[in-house]
């Protein structure tokens, strides 16, 4: 990203995760009263002013420096914290004011003066008058005058973001990013989507453990590919509702659920070595549920090679996954880099079918032929069935409006024919079209 990095650190449970949610006026990072919750980076474009041309930067929240994870994932989030450190153009070194200095604080102090990065002290937590006046203690960590914030009632959040601009006027102002293709990758827990984003990134961009769980916040990376830039939505792994066990894990599903329906297309990741289960077959329910691209991308498959051919699985698929039958497949590995990149390659093709938009001659020419190969049944009790004429009214979905006489006579297995018609006669052979039946009042129905 060509964004200048404002990069979040401090020791754990000093509210960074708040922070970022609180500057980024929306909730992007889940927030827990227990240390260590945080693993990965998490990052969000962030507007700094409130004119007609404010000033952007990629906010990027790290884990709590020093923090000692059950998983063993420590070295592994350090790195992550030391990557967002190397990129940053100013660091906001988050404290707790109503515990004051501790040992931790020192230990994060020491090692961001080692950095020659230009650091803004903010003192978190101060909801009442009186922690302001002891936040003086802060002094001692070396750097300026600290920043008394409460980022849980979003207070000090204008000053602070004064005194970010401050420090970054010297750079030229960047411009809200521009919108490019958004993917998610989703599936159940272990299935390898971490490591297809890393392979796409070109480095350890999120954890990757063999520890299930290990993601927990859905991860926006920006990524450039043959001078293309699109964004990938790395996500948790999904679990039946009733194996839930904490607070983090069901906010973690949620992020993911809600990952799809801000995605424009869902890589949808099956591990090739084990069975499609229930939870695979749920989140397919839910990608077309909301009409989105979906990719079907059969990770492991260097596990299965040898033991089922790709068109003997291709129609295993077909059959388990029969509402989202259209959908394109892509058999990769994501540890060796097999198929990664032409999986990406199939995401901007079904983001280019679903954003197109047909003729009203085009689609009533295709509406036509598709009648006259087979129209409605008539109902005993109804009108003679017809449709007057169709109109695509929206892209993504692509969504067709068919004019009715009668709502009766078009019912859920005709809906389906026009609807597969529709998709192999227009441009979104691959993609979930949306199709509505209104009534018409024409004097000759």
């Amino acid at each position: 990203m060509s964004l200048p990095v404002v990069a979040i650190v401090g020791r754990p449970n000093v509210g960074k995760s708040s922070l970022l949610n609180c500057l980024a006026g929306r909730r992007i990072a889940i927030v827990d009263p227990r240390p260590g919750v945080t693993r990965d980076r998490i990052s969000v474009p962030c507007a700094l002013g409130a004119g007609k041309t404010p000033r952007y930067v990629e906010l990027v929240d790290t884990g709590g420096m020093g923090i000692q994870d059950v998983d063993d994932l420590t070295g592994q989030i350090e790195a992550q914290i030391a990557y967002a450190i190397a990129a940053a153009r100013l660091i906001l070194f988050v404290v707790d004011a109503r515990e004051g200095v501790t040992a931790a604080d020192r230990h994060v102090a020491e090692h961001l003066r080692r950095q020659g990065k230009p650091v803004l002290l903010v003192a978190n937590k101060v909801d009442q008058a009186n922690l302001a006046t002891e936040a003086g203690e802060l002094h001692s960590l070396g750097f300026d005058e600290p920043l008394s914030v409460s980022a849980t009632h979003s207070q000090g959040i204008g000053e602070l973001l004064e005194a970010i601009e401050r420090h970054l006027r010297d750079l030229p102002v960047e411009q809200a990013p521009a919108a490019v293709m958004k993917l998610a990758v989703v599936g159940k827990r272990n299935t390898g989507k971490s490591t297809f984003i890393n392979a796409l990134a070109g480095q350890e961009r999120v954890i990757v453990s063999e520890k299930p769980g290990t993601t927990r916040d859905s991860i926006d990376v920006t990524v450039e590919l043959a001078g293309k830039t699109f964004t990938l939505i790395d996500t948790a792994g999904v679990r039946k509702r009733k194996s839930i066990a904490q607070d983090v894990e069901f906010y973690s599903q949620h992020r993911s659920l809600r990952s799809i329906r801000r995605a424009d297309v869902v890589a949808m990741m099956i591990d090739a070595s084990v069975p499609v289960s229930q939870v695979d077959k749920g989140l397919v329910g839910a990608i077309d549920e909301h009409y989105k691209p979906i990719v079907l991308v059969v990770n492991k498959w260097d596990l299965a090679e040898g033991k089922v051919t790709g068109e003997d699985y291709a129609e295993y698929l077909a059959k388990t996954f029969p509402s989202v039958s259209y959908a394109p497949i892509s058999l990769t590995a994501a540890k060796e880099g097999l198929n990664v990149q032409q999986t990406i390659s199939l995401a901007e093709e079904l983001y280019r079918q679903a954003n197109t938009r047909v003729g009203t001659g085009e689609l009533n020419a295709a509406l036509r032929e598709i009648l006259e190969a087979r129209g409605p049944s008539h109902k005993a009790g109804t009108k003679p069935p017809r449709i007057y004429y169709a109109s695509q009214i929206a892209t993504a979905p692509p969504t067709i409006v068919c004019f009715v006489n009668d709502l009766r006579s078009f019912d859920a297995g005709y809906q389906r024919f026009l609807l597969n018609r529709f998709r192999l006669c227009l441009p979104f052979p691959e993609v979930p079209i949306r199709l509505v039946f209104r009534p018409r009042r024409t004097e000759d129905s």
